[in-house]
């Protein structure tokens, strides 16, 4: 397994390298996981999104977070730890293996009662969900994001903030589509549909943010 996104920043290496290294980091089994993940090569979240995901919950304080895409259980772990206590984050993956060193992980961490996960595929599993969510995170199939926003912006709390990650493919995602290799013409098209959606509805406030391979930030427009 390779982590693609730790190699395709989107800003300087010298800054690149103080956000990764130079910020507060974390500690005990959370920071060592952290740290295994990222000399086994394992796709979590880079350190620059940690820090803002640490900054963005002690500001939202969200009590309920709908994760599209486990992994290892690294970024679920991280929200649980973020809210406390009282919070309560459900994930949802398809890939059994990575459900299994999930669950592990997340009992190793002692987060068992606040994490839920569900197995299976999101375009199944989404329809299924009520509402409300404080906060989503999607971090899975990149070409499959249009297809699940709908069912996100449904189940995303009125005051709640959707995050969308890796959406910028090394700023290739601006290339020129001519220039697109044939394996990434899909997710080239499906991710510039997404951008073009999101920056053209006016019933939502979106921001694009330069951490790792860049992250999709979305809002409901109240002002409408």
């Amino acid at each position: 397994m390779h982590n693609e996104m730790m190699h395709r920043p989107v800003v300087k290496p010298a800054v690149l390298d103080f956000l990764r290294q130079g910020t507060t980091q974390l500690t005990g089994a959370l920071g060592e996981l952290e740290q295994q993940a990222h000399e086994k090569g394992v796709p979590v979240i880079p350190h620059e999104t940690v820090t803002f995901m640490q900054t963005l919950f002690n500001l939202k304080k969200p009590q309920t977070v709908l994760e599209v895409g486990t992994a290892i259980g690294f970024s679920a772990s991280l929200f649980a730890t973020c809210m406390g206590a009282t919070g309560r984050v459900t994930s949802i993956d398809r890939y059994p293996l990575m459900l299994e060193h999930a669950k592990e992980n997340i009992a190793h961490l002692g987060l068992e009662g606040q994490i839920k996960l569900l197995a299976g595929d999101a375009a199944d599993i989404l329809p299924t969900l009520t509402p409300s969510y404080d906060l989503i995170f999607m971090d899975s199939a990149k070409a499959k994001y249009l297809d699940f926003l709908d069912d996100c912006l449904r189940l995303l709390a009125a005051d709640g903030v959707l995050l969308i990650d890796d959406v910028l493919q090394g700023g290739t995602v601006f290339a020129d589509a001519a220039t697109v290799p044939h394996r990434n013409k899909a997710i080239y098209r499906k991710l510039n549909q997404l951008l073009t959606r999101v920056f053209n509805d006016s019933t939502l406030v979106a921001t694009l943010l330069p951490l790792g391979d860049g992250v999709l930030m979305i809002t409901k427009n109240k002002l409408r």
